[in-house]
Formats: structure tokens, C-alpha cells, sequence
């Protein structure tokens, strides 16, 4: 089977490199903007949607025009690959999978893609990279990367440079080992699992908060767009960087280690959007708790659910696993035992106690068990394909049937 994948490293450009890589940058961004324009006044004017090939004749006539002539400077490859990322954001906007595509902001969407593999020389031996109009890049060559390249993307985070390469490769058919596992995902807890074994949260935002809010406090006293100012923001967006970086590390050692040890992975279907929507409410019908719900939201996204459950998809598809993602309804408040559904069986954040039969164990473990048992039933419709898997604390005897 074949399998794409990306690895990203370091670049160690030159002066003159780095400056040409922010005007290419700058370059792809205008394009990716102008096209959005044009789209969004054709629309406007009754017009029908401006597909790829009738848009790449407007950035002819751009990279031609006296006005944009310094259009000409930048790869013509990269430009005519943000107007196919413009494509495909629409595309994922007509099918509901995300929003209405956004015009891209400076020092937000620096980026560059390179999708022509015979343009690129790749030379791991001497960690050096040839990209058109760039030259000769090197970079720190931390790992070896795998397969046939196919293309390669330019980036710019907290003040250095990127590449990720990206590469396709055939290898064996995965056996998937070990059992099936549920998880319950929490705050106190990133994730405990159905044998229990948890996760202790890494909390990098709440690590780094005080020095982050420092460093805002001292960039909102500069002069905007002074050399002071932009010191002071490049720090902030370094802070920024740090904290990235030590989340996603986490999260794909977490994950790395689930996917590698598990056949099976259940996990709870979390809208994490709505979870942590704010509570402040209206003037008219102002909210309640509005401090506390704000701090829930903060520790929220600051555990990184939805990347974590994105990486665990993949990693157990290359290891021969199967994700599986139920309903989250009642999975803290059914006892495993005899079935009973009820809020007072959750006594406190982490002591679980059934009303009815008197069941105690702890309160995520107790949701997880309830996570695995939701992913088996659903699973077993999945393979009948007759029957729609009850969600948790659906009571006996009450029908699961599709109508």
C-alpha cells in the first residue's frame, strides 16, 4: 500500500534567501487574495463560480500588467498553487466541511508551495535543498526522510523558516496490535483510557501564560510598526511558537504510543467548538459564571482534543488500527454495571458512585469503559449495517432502530 507522508525540517537560509522566500511569500498571498476578490465580486454581479483554469488566465494578466509586474519575480508554480488552495477551500465550503474561504493576512499565511517534483533537487546526504528562483537551501537534517518526493511547502513560524517534504512510499500491510481501548478525554485528566491508564494534561498555555502576557503588555506600549515594536511582537510570536511546539509534541508522543499499542481506539465524538463557546451572553440576557466558563474554555483548547484525535486517525490507519468516534451523551453518568443513567451517579469531578446498585470506581475510567462499549455496538451495526448503535445511557429495552 502506498503511503504519503510529510517530514518537516529546519531551513538555514542566507540573508538574501530569506528575503526572497518573504517575497515569494508576499507574492502567493496577493494572488490567493485577488483571486478571492474577483470570485467574491463576480458572485455579487450574478456571475457563475470562476473555476481554476479560466483564474490562472487572470494571473497571467496580472504577472504582465505594469502595475504587478513584480509578480514576474516569484515562481510561477507557487502562485498557480494558492489559486488551487482557493479552489479546494471553496470546494470545502460548498460541501459543509469549513467556512466561507478568508482573505489571508501578512505574517499569519506565510507560505509557499513548491508542487513540481522535477524542479526540486533533494540532496539528504549533504542536508541541503534546490528550489527554483532560491537556489541551494541547507537545513537541519534531524531525520531521514522516506520515500519519493512530491512536493515541498516553505514556511515561516516565530521568526524561522520551514520546509516540509512531503513523499509517497510503498510499505507492507499493517498488522494492528494489542486490544480495543476506549478513552475519556477531560481537563484534570488529557485522557484515561479503559484499563486506567490516563494521560496527565500538559497545560503548555498555562505554562507559558505569565510570560506571554508579559511580553503583550510590553508590545502594547511601543509605537505601532516601530523597530521597537516589531522586537517586541517577534517575541511574542516566539512565546507563541514555544507553546505550539511543546503541545504537538505531546500530543504525537500521546498518540504514538495509543495507536502503536491498540488495534482499536474509541473515543467520544466532541463538538469542541460548542464546548467552548463563551457564556457571556447579551446585554439584554447577560450569562452566568462568565469567569469560570472562561477558564474552562481556556484549559479546553489548551489540551488540543481535536489534533489529538486527528493524529490518532492516521497513525492507527498506518498502523493497521481502527478509530472509532461515538456519541459523548451520558458516557460519565451510566453505570457499567447494571445500566443505570442518572447525573447523581457522578458525585463529584472524580468519584463515580451508581445510585442504584451502588457501583464506586472513578469517574473517567467509568466513562471510558462506557466509551469502548458504544465503540463495540457501533461497530457491530457498522458490519450488519441494520441496526443504529445506541448511544450511551440508552436504557434496555428502549429501540435503537433506524425509522
Amino acid at each position: 500500500m502506498q503511503r504519503l507522508q510529510a517530514f518537516k525540517y529546519e531551513l538555514m537560509p542566507t540573508g538574501e534567501q530569506q528575503r526572497q522566500m518573504r517575497r515569494f511569500a508576499g507574492s502567493c498571498r496577493f494572488a490567493f487574495n485577488q483571486a478571492l476578490a474577483l470570485q467574491q465580486a463576480n458572485r455579487e454581479a450574478g456571475g457563475k463560480y470562476i473555476g481554476y483554469v479560466a483564474m490562472a488566465k487572470h494571473l497571467t494578466a496580472w504577472r504582465n500588467s505594469a502595475e504587478t509586474a513584480w509578480l514576474k519575480e516569484a515562481p510561477v508554480h507557487p502562485l498557480q498553487q494558492a489559486l488551487k488552495d482557493l479552489e479546494k477551500a471553496y470546494k470545502n465550503f460548498f460541501e459543509k466541511r469549513a467556512e466561507f474561504p478568508r482573505f489571508k493576512r501578512k505574517g499569519q499565511s506565510d507560505r509557499f508551495r513548491y508542487p513540481d517534483p522535477k524542479q526540486i533537487k533533494f540532496d539528504q546526504a549533504s542536508s541541503r535543498l534546490f528550489l527554483p528562483k532560491l537556489g541551494w537551501l541547507r537545513y537541519r537534517n534531524s531525520r531521514e526522510a522516506l520515500g519519493e518526493l512530491r512536493n515541498v511547502t516553505i514556511s515561516l513560524s516565530g521568526g524561522k523558516w520551514f520546509v516540509s517534504i512531503q513523499t509517497r512510499r510503498e510499505v507492507e500491510i499493517p498488522v494492528p496490535h494489542g486490544g480495543a481501548v476506549g478513552i475519556d478525554m477531560g481537563v484534570a485528566r488529557f485522557a484515561t483510557l479503559s484499563d486506567g491508564t490516563y494521560y496527565t494534561p500538559l497545560n503548555s498555555f498555562k505554562r507559558h501564560e505569565a510570560a506571554l502576557c508579559k511580553a503583550q503588555q510590553a508590545m502594547s506600549r511601543k509605537t505601532q510598526f516601530s523597530n521597537n515594536w516589531k522586537k517586541a511582537k517577534a517575541r511574542v510570536q516566539r512565546i507563541h511558537a514555544r507553546i505550539g511546539n511543546a503541545r504537538r509534541d505531546y500530543l504525537h508522543k500521546t498518540s504514538t504510543a495509543i495507536s502503536q499499542n491498540h488495534a482499536m481506539v474509541c473515543v467520544e465524538d466532541l463538538q469542541v467548538r460548542n464546548m467552548s463557546r463563551s457564556a457571556a451572553g447579551t446585554t439584554e440576557t447577560p450569562g452566568k459564571n462568565v469567569r469560570a466558563k472562561s477558564g474552562l474554555n481556556k484549559s479546553i483548547l489548551d489540551q488540543g482534543w481535536f489534533e489529538f484525535r486527528r493524529q490518532l486517525d492516521y497513525k492507527l490507519a498506518w498502523n493497521g488500527g481502527h478509530l472509532i468516534a461515538v456519541p459523548p451523551r451520558n458516557t460519565s453518568r451510566t453505570c457499567p454495571v447494571c445500566g443505570h443513567v442518572s447525573a447523581e451517579n457522578r458525585r463529584t469531578q472524580e468519584r463515580f458512585a451508581c445510585v442504584e446498585c451502588g457501583f464506586e470506581g472513578n469517574a473517567d475510567v467509568v466513562g471510558a469503559i462506557n466509551v469502548l462499549r458504544a465503540g463495540h455496538a457501533r461497530l457491530a451495526c457498522e458490519v450488519s449495517g441494520a441496526v443504529r448503535p445506541p448511544a450511551a445511557g440508552t436504557r434496555r429495552g428502549e429501540s435503537a432502530l433506524v425509522g
